[in-house]
């Protein structure tokens, strides 16, 4: 059962987070829903299912019902201005160096740290707590790929699912070295977000299937 006061003294922190976290993932589903020449409503839908995915598949793990996509309608209401603001503008918005690609791993970055605090909160042991935040971090852009048809980059090679763990162990960290929880949650969603930038600008990669079958071949 979570501790009734650490989820209170966390309440704020994950809030302000996980809202601003919905807010950029809702940024990157919108952004590539209109790339892909969808309407207004699949623009919203898109961009609801990019930034909520991560938060319901945490919330429901850790018996936190009704998920709090469905139970606050700021986070509703936090993923409708962003896809709003990308149908209207998004012009302005694709002047951006690879928006899609900044946006998400912004939102990797706050998801992951958000998800790993709201498990501790609720209890988890350390490991399984990093473990849930990267998988709230990477939820919303395996939906967002799945709906587009596409194969989530999660299961390809780039660096993703590392950068959201490596954020989530920065607050596992915090929480053992008694930091406080504002600075350490800044901390790891920067360090996630700085890794999945690198990993993109330096291209770099895990080994890949393919890479081993053509290693093999050599």
């Amino acid at each position: 059962m979570p501790s009734f006061g650490a989820v209170v003294h966390n309440a704020p922190v994950l809030l302000v987070i996980d809202l601003i976290g919905v807010f950029v993932f809702a940024l990157a589903g919108a952004t590539a829903a209109v790339r892909q020449r969808l309407d207004l409503f699949g623009v919203l839908v898109l961009s609801f299912a990019t930034a909520s995915a991560g938060g319901i598949l945490r919330d429901l793990l850790i018996g936190a019902v009704p998920p709090a996509a469905f139970a606050d309608w700021r986070y509703l209401a936090a993923a409708t201005l962003a896809g709003l603001t990308t149908f209207i503008w998004h012009r302005a918005i694709e002047r951006l160096r690879n928006p899609v690609r900044v946006f998400d791993a912004l939102g990797l970055g706050l998801f992951a740290v958000a998800g790993t605090q709201k498990a501790l909160a609720f209890g988890l042991h350390p490991v399984m707590a990093a473990l849930l935040g990267m998988l709230t971090g990477i939820g919303g852009g395996v939906t967002r790929d799945l709906l587009l048809s596409r194969v989530p980059v999660v299961f390809q090679s780039d660096i993703y699912a590392l950068a959201a763990l490596a954020g989530a162990s920065v607050v596992v960290l915090g929480r053992w070295l008694a930091w406080p929880a504002i600075p350490t949650a800044i901390a790891g969603a920067l360090l996630c977000f700085g890794l999945r930038i690198l990993a993109m600008w330096f291209n770099w990669h895990l080994p890949s299937a393919h890479h081993l079958n053509r290693t093999h071949k050599d």
